[in-house]
């Protein structure tokens, strides 16, 4: 069957003076509509059912096996498959959805974090004098669905994002007309700023060729926990739901009106357990994202492949970088790429790529992909501004599924927009689109699903709909986590954004530190708010693995690989504890992790760190000496050692440092805040120690003194004695 695009119409000639009358003309029947379906959602809505205890993985896939047959099963839990999952469910249908990894596990969480409103796209059209309605339905729905999206405050906000070009007039005619067709969706109107206003509120800004700048407003959001309040609300609407539960082929019969094959469920692994069940449904959706064609060719291996796989690669450098509160959009790069660089959980965001890829189920950043992004970055900054590859705390890559134009040359100008197809079979199929438009898309998606089963439901009533922790959410809420629980400021405020009205049942959860302030909530990693009763409530959330914590729940992983890592060994045991683990998985835990931190989160791309001599005056023979102490710590010749490396000789020597002192000791010498001591580091303090300008460091004296007990097997002076200062 021919494939359905989700927006249809002809492409208008326009001039620049006819692409606002025309994007007004398509806005006004596009208002209409929405009123009119948002009058009758917020009716329908009333009455639905929903479960105030989430259940149970086990008893998920107890619903699984069990139920004789469900309308609807979708294939796939990242942003667009728990978006179907939940548009089903609130239309009375029984509704089920299984995912082979964990959800949200793949391009989902790998995003811009954006929720955005298609301001490149309109730019195109504009640029390309060619306006179509394709264009402006997709900047429409993505403006609708920025502001709609906003009814989950808790996972948006909305900051400036400041577009720095010397063509300033070209950028600001472009901006307002953004704000014009956005009309009511609009987050705050554009405006400009002088060269001084800019650079006082973005003062990392290079200063040369600056005349200005144009702020503008769009939404951001924490990727994967949204994802999870997508298909947690699913579950509470009554969807039955099962991560780690992979589908091995479609079932199938043959239907007697017909004639011929129809897909009528699938047979499924729980991937943890090796169980192999049954789950039947009239109707199946596969919203697999970028391994669309592998299910589909499951389903006929003759499928041509219909999506065009794409690596976006975003990199996370310290919050220094940014200001708190205001992005930046470089619209043209050396290449033609865009750039964003972003403020996000206190660091900063700078990306993406935009290259063909392989499929594969864990993508890997690539050392060229983050040296292009730094050197993008170098472009725009001042250069008082020293941009490091040093300074790189994560990186991961995201495989975008974008839907093949057979008339395009490249991946950037596929189109963005959503397709979807159903096959003779009866599999319908939900490819493309993007993180804004999971709604629309799901909505679509069921659309065609019931019309081409005859289920019987009603149209959608997502929208306006109340997301998981939305309810009981207040700005303030994090002043009563404070007040009723004793909580540090940082960490309420983390788990009031986080959870929203969930983030009781966190504190709850919380140990008593057993310090005077804070009372309860210990940290994780003590630069980071994440506390240890977030992993113990991260297993209602269905986390199944140290992975699924430190990428999903938190995003500890995503923010800074070496915090990650020396979480890991609490994570784990914390986990082992409530789900009774025995060693050999625990063990295994913790070195699946450490696999995912080292090949997907940036580890093993990092580039080999050449040694700065420029500030170190030591002879041959004295960086001989530190090297082979250095190594000592050093063992897998990485280049840096972490608190985990220093905590592992320690402990061999029988000295024991709490975590947070040991974290202090070597943020003393970490001069580019990434969580490591580098060789060219230790260089420089060993440099700073013989010249005089340090007195007594505590790592180099616990260095020292590990190295001689470890050559002359004696116990060292203690540090509370011997590097407590002057």
């Amino acid at each position: 069957m021919a494939i359905r695009k989700a927006v249809k119409g002809t492409a208008a000639v326009a001039s620049g003076g006819l692409v606002a009358f025309y994007g007004l003309t398509q806005l006004t029947e596009y208002r209409k509509r929405q009123a009119r379906l948002s009058r009758v959602e917020a009716v329908e809505q009333v009455n639905m059912a929903f479960q105030d205890e989430l259940p149970s993985r086990q008893a998920q896939l107890t619903a699984l096996r069990a139920t004789q047959e469900f309308d609807v099963l979708v294939v796939g839990g990242g942003a667009t498959g728990s978006g179907c999952a939940l548009d089903a469910v609130t239309r009375d249908l029984k509704t089920a959805l299984v995912e082979r990894d964990d959800f949200s596990s793949g391009t989902s969480s790998r995003s811009t974090k954006l929720i955005h409103g298609g301001v490149r796209y309109l730019q195109k059209a504009i640029k390309c004098s060619v306006f179509t309605y394709v264009d402006t339905g997709m900047v429409l729905e993505m403006l609708n669905m920025r502001r709609k999206s906003g009814g989950t405050p808790l996972l948006i906000v909305t900051f400036p994002l400041c577009v720095r070009w010397w063509q300033l007039p070209y950028y600001w005619a472009g901006i307002k007309i953004y704000d014009l067709v956005a009309g009511a969706q609009c987050l705050k109107s554009s405006y400009i700023l002088t060269k001084t206003k800019a650079l006082e509120l973005f003062p990392m800004l290079k200063r040369d060729k600056l005349v200005g700048a144009i702020v503008y407003y769009d939404g951001q959001h924490n990727d994967a926990r949204m994802n999870l309040a997508i298909a947690l609300t699913a579950a509470r609407y009554g969807a039955a739901i099962a991560n780690y539960t992979e589908v091995v082929h479609l079932l199938k019969r043959v239907d007697p009106q017909m004639g011929k094959e129809r897909v009528c469920g699938a047979r499924c692994r729980d991937v943890i357990t090796g169980q192999e069940f049954d789950v039947r449904a009239k109707c199946v959706i596969n919203a697999t994202g970028p391994f669309t064609d592998a299910l589909r060719k499951m389903d006929d291996q003759k499928n041509p492949n219909i999506c065009q796989p794409s690596a976006g690669v975003h990199i996370v450098i310290p919050g220094y970088y940014s200001p708190d509160n205001m992005g930046l959009l470089d619209p043209a790069t050396s290449d033609g790429r865009v750039i964003f660089f972003l403020p996000w959980e206190k660091m900063t965001i700078a990306g993406t790529t935009d290259t063909p890829t392989e499929i594969t189920p864990h993508p890997i950043p690539m050392e060229e992909d983050i040296n292009f992004i730094l050197t993008e970055v170098r472009n725009y900054l001042s250069p008082d501004v020293e941009v490091r590859r040093g300074d790189v705390l994560a990186a991961w890559s995201g495989i975008r599924p974008l839907v093949t134009n057979p008339n395009s040359k490249d991946t950037q100008s596929i189109c963005r927009n959503h397709i979807v197809h159903i096959s003779d079979s009866g599999l319908v199929t939900i490819a493309g689109g993007k993180w804004t438009t999971y709604r629309s898309m799901a909505e679509d998606t069921l659309d065609a699903a019931v019309k081409a089963h005859n289920l019987s439901a009603g149209p959608s009533k997502t929208v306006g709909l109340m997301l998981e922790g939305a309810k009981d959410w207040t700005p303030t809420m994090y002043i009563r986590l404070v007040q009723d629980y004793g909580l540090e400021v940082e960490v309420a405020q983390h788990l009031a954004s986080s959870y929203g009205g969930r983030a009781y049942e966190v504190a709850k959860m919380a140990h008593v530190t057993g310090k005077r302030w804070p009372i309860v909530g210990k940290r994780l990693v003590s630069e980071f708010p994440y506390i240890e009763s977030e992993v113990q409530y991260a297993i209602k959330e269905y986390a199944c693995t140290a992975i699924d914590v430190i990428a999903r729940r938190t995003r500890l992983g995503f923010l800074n690989v070496q915090a990650a890592e020396e979480a890991l060994p609490r994570i784990v045991d914390i986990m082992g504890k409530q789900l009774t683990w025995s060693e050999q998985r625990k063990r295994e835990e913790l070195s699946a992790a450490k696999q995912f931190l080292y090949y997907e989160m940036g580890y093993k791309a990092r580039s080999e760190q050449l040694t700065d001599t420029s500030e170190i005056t030591l002879t041959p023979a004295e960086v001989g000496r530190y090297m082979k102490r250095f190594h000592k710590f050093d063992k897998e010749n990485k280049g840096f050692i972490t608190t985990v490396d220093v905590q592992r000789v320690l402990e061999s020597i029988n000295v024991y440092i709490d975590a947070d002192t040991l974290h202090e000791i070597l943020n003393e010498v970490d001069l580019n805040k990434n969580g490591q001591v580098e060789f060219n580091e230790f260089l420089q303090l060993m440099s700073a120690v013989k010249k005089g300008q340090v007195s007594a460091n505590r790592l180099a004296i616990l260095m020292k003194t590990a190295e001689q007990s470890l050559d002359q097997t004696e116990k060292p002076v203690s540090v509370d004695r011997s590097g407590g200062g002057v």
